[in-house]
């Protein structure tokens, strides 16, 4: 045997002994969910809406919640059309005195300037998409990143962004082609260990709904797919106990008007196939909040011939039926909806109206949904 090939065994015998090494100081993931917190109905009941926004031009998109212990921040896209050169991540911030909820700042948070110049290892950003909080750090997000192409091209990319300000930006490898056409909407799932699940979705070619755990230094250490029936995008994950979950699934293909929906019993690790709910839907992503003890709060396009109208619903048996809290209307689609509780307990609903052209957000508290 020569040098050359001595010295190559040697480059690989090091690389396995490292790989040993890592796999063996991992620690192993839990596979608990965090079970969503009881929170009792308090005061009177109060429902606010505390954004209205339309865009001067173009369009202003998929809003996102950031929560903060002093109030949250609706984050959003905004430019000529979705997936265009000129689209970049805007936000508006709230903030809670004696008279009610204020509107705070107002301006860019992630451009694609910004972006390219942190992104480790260096890439261009074509167009930034559907942008959510990392919830496992503070000032973190997870954005929807096209470098080349359009969105069967994109990535999802880590961005940390302290003083609202990128500092980095690092691609999440989720597929074997070059970790694109991967995407996210939802908010994380939380584990017992202080671990996340990143609900993602892949959409190129056969679509399929992805948890991906990541550990506590935000590396990907597992993902587990939710397909079957249709083209399921979109999962938004809803935890009912330490090892089961239902994800609601929007149906890339309009046709069929259906939402679906996939449930796990082994804390995310395997999931049933996925399969059409009764529930109509307009192929749009849904939004839905665990209130524990089996109540689920949903916000969903369910009629499949109008997209004007958002409804806003409860399951009080782990989502196997369902009745109306409040119906929203509008001049164009509302789609897109988000939610998320505050630290106060109350609960955030945001979407885009206008089918596209602008936001709207209401904020509501446990009082409100019981006196419905």
């Amino acid at each position: 045997m020569g040098a050359v090939q001595l010295v190559i065994l040697g480059l690989g015998l090091v690389s396995l002994g490292l790989s040993v090494w890592a796999i063996r100081a991992d620690v192993a993931l839990s596979w608990q969910f965090v079970v969503p917190e009881v929170v009792a109905p308090e005061g009177e009941p109060a429902f606010e809406t505390v954004f209205d926004y339309t865009a001067e031009t173009g369009q202003a998109h998929s809003p996102g919640i950031l929560v903060r212990e002093e109030g949250f921040t609706i984050i959003w896209f905004e430019g000529s059309e979705e997936a265009q050169a000129d689209v970049d991540i805007h936000y508006t911030g709230f903030e809670r005195d004696a008279e009610g909820w204020l509107r705070g700042t107002t301006g860019l948070l992630v451009t694609r300037g910004g972006l390219a110049k942190v992104m480790e290892p260096r890439q261009i950003v074509v167009t930034l998409g559907n942008t959510i909080e990392n919830e496992a750090v503070r000032d973190g997000l997870y954005a929807t990143v096209a470098s080349v192409g359009g969105w069967a091209m994109a990535s999802i990319v880590d961005v940390r962004a302290p003083g609202g300000r990128p500092a980095r930006g690092r691609k999440l490898n989720l597929s074997p082609v070059f970790g694109r056409s991967n995407l996210v909407k939802s908010p994380m799932v939380e584990y017992a260990d202080g671990s996340f699940g990143l609900p993602a979705y892949f959409e190129m070619g056969s679509t399929f709904g992805v948890l991906a755990r990541l550990d506590k230094a935000g590396r990907v250490r597992d993902t587990r797919r939710m397909n079957g029936f249709g083209k399921p995008i979109q999962p938004m994950v809803v935890p009912l106990s330490e090892s089961r979950a239902v994800a609601f699934l929007r149906d890339f293909d309009p046709s069929r008007k259906r939402l679906l929906v996939s449930r796990t019993e082994d804390g995310g690790q395997s999931w049933s196939p996925v399969a059409p709910m009764e529930v109509e839907n307009p192929s749009s992503p849904v939004a839905a909040l665990g209130l524990g003890e089996g109540r689920i709060l949903l916000a969903v396009n369910d009629d499949g011939d109008r997209p004007e109208v958002l409804r806003l619903v409860l399951s009080e048996d782990e989502g196997e039926s369902w009745r109306v809290l409040e119906e929203f209307e509008g001049e164009g689609a509302l789609r897109y909806p988000m939610l998320r509780r505050l630290t106060s307990g109350e609960i955030v609903l945001a979407y885009s109206k206008g089918t596209k052209r602008g936001l709207v957000a209401h904020v509501f508290n446990q009082a409100w949904v019981a006196a419905q």
